[in-house]
C-alpha cells in the first residue's frame, strides 16, 4: 500500500481506478458492503443509461461517443455521498474524468495495481472474456496500459493486488482510510 497523494481529510466516497482485469468491481463491491455503502461500477450504469453494451457503442458510435458518454455518468455518479464506485480501464484517459476524481471533495481515489500478465490471466477466466477482443492483440493491449499507468498513478492511494485476494485488498483500503471515515461519522 501506498499513499501516493495527499489524501481528503474526509472520505465519503472511494472511487477505484485500474485496467481491466483489477478487480475493481469485484472489491468495490465487498469494500461497499464493509462500509455499509452504495456500490456502482460506472460501466454498467453507462450501458442501462445507452440501453447498449459498451462494444455496440464502441461500435457504432466510437470511442470518442463513448467516452463523453463515460465522463457524463461518471460526473453524475461522483456527487452521490456513502459510495464506492469502479469506473472503467479508460476512465483516468479522459483529462475531465481524472479532474473531477481528483478534485472532488470528500472523494479517495485508490488505483488497483497489478502486474500486466495477472490482469490478464483475470481477464480469461471471466466468463465474459470472449467480449474481449483486446485480450488477443497483446502488444497493443501492453502499451494501453503501460499509456495509462501515470494516470492511474495520479491516485491518493495505490494498493499492490497480486498477491492479495479481494476481500484482502478491500480490508487494506479500508485500513488505509478508516481514521478517515471515522471524523467523517463524529463530525
Amino acid at each position: 500500500m501506498e499513499i501516493k497523494a495527499q489524501l481528503p481529510s474526509c472520505i465519503a466516497r472511494i472511487v477505484l481506478v485500474g485496467f481491466m482485469g483489477a478487480g475493481k468491481t469485484t472489491v468495490g463491491a465487498l469494500l461497499a458492503q464493509l462500509l455499509q455503502w452504495h456500490f456502482l461500477d460506472a460501466d454498467r450504469v453507462l450501458e442501462d443509461r445507452a440501453g447498449a453494451s459498451i462494444a455496440n457503442i464502441f461500435a457504432q458510435q466510437g470511442e470518442a461517443a463513448f467516452r463523453k458518454l463515460e465522463a457524463e455518468v461518471i460526473h453524475d455518479l461522483v456527487r452521490e455521498h456513502h459510495l464506492v464506485l469502479a469506473v472503467g480501464g479508460g476512465a483516468m484517459e479522459t483529462a475531465a474524468i481524472r479532474d473531477v476524481l481528483l478534485r472532488m471533495p470528500e472523494t479517495c481515489v485508490v488505483f488497483l495495481e497489478a502486474p500486466l500478465e495477472i490482469m490478464i490471466a483475470r481477464c480469461e477466466q471471466q466468463t465474459d472474456a470472449a467480449l474481449r477482443p483486446v485480450l488477443n492483440d497483446r502488444d497493443r493491449l501492453r502499451n494501453r496500459f503501460e499509456s495509462r499507468l501515470p494516470y492511474y498513478r495520479s491516485a491518493h492511494l495505490v494498493i499492490g493486488t497480486a498477491s492479495l485476494t479481494p476481500q484482502e485488498t478491500s480490508q487494506q483500503i479500508l485500513k488505509a482510510v478508516s481514521t478517515l471515515l471515522k471524523e467523517k461519522t463524529l463530525a
